[in-house]
């Protein structure tokens, strides 16, 4: 038996734009954690930069 190739299509009525800044704001939520973890981890590591260039000079 031949594997059958699925075709989906979609009917977006929405024009362009407003469905692009959908998509932007799901992807913007879906990552919002990954965003949040990094800030905190790069605040960290400037916070030591900075107590260690308070230090020297």
């Amino acid at each position: 038996m031949a594997k059958r190739k699925l075709n989906y299509r979609f009917h977006n009525p929405n024009p362009v734009e407003v469905t692009a800044d959908y998509i932007l704001k799901v992807m913007i939520e879906a990552n919002a954690g990954k965003v949040e973890k990094i800030l905190q981890e790069n605040m960290v590591q400037v916070e030591a930069n900075e107590c260690e260039s308070e230090r020297s000079g």
